[in-house]
């Protein structure tokens, strides 16, 4: 019979400790945007949404998913955002009280445009018809 090693095993789901400390990020993050303490050009005046946070199993690193106000200019901000990463963990650290404070990563957040389309498939005239027969059949 074949032994399972540690890295042979998949975890799908998070555990309550990375949702709980990916949760204390994403607010120190919104605090610091909305401080303003960036001075990089490509992120003054901008609206971010901190969307989620995600954190690795062994809360080495975070991956931001962030989205600016209007989707405009998504890519670049990431990046800036990126570049920026060692000046906000440094903020972070002054906010957050944790032993270890993950390498932060950024990643424009794409789930506003897969809802988007996921509703004007659900408006079609097919799938409103199939909708008004599924709950005719109840």
């Amino acid at each position: 019979m074949k032994r399972k090693t540690r890295s042979s095993l998949r975890v799908t789901e998070r555990s309550q400790r990375q949702l709980r400390v990916g949760e204390i990020i994403r607010h120190a993050l919104v605090e610091t945007f909305i401080r303003g303490e960036l001075h990089d050009p490509i992120l003054t005046d901008v609206s971010l949404t901190v969307a989620e946070v995600r954190v690795s199993a062994d809360l080495k690193r975070a991956m931001a998913f962030v989205m600016p106000l209007g989707g405009n200019n998504a890519e670049e901000i990431t990046q800036a955002l990126n570049h920026a990463s060692p000046f906000l963990r440094r903020k972070l650290a002054k906010i957050v009280t944790l032993r270890y404070l993950p390498s932060l990563f950024f990643a424009v957040d794409d789930s506003f445009d897969r809802g988007q389309k996921i509703e004007n498939i659900l408006k079609t005239e097919r799938e409103s018809r199939d909708f008004v027969e599924f709950s005719n059949k109840k």
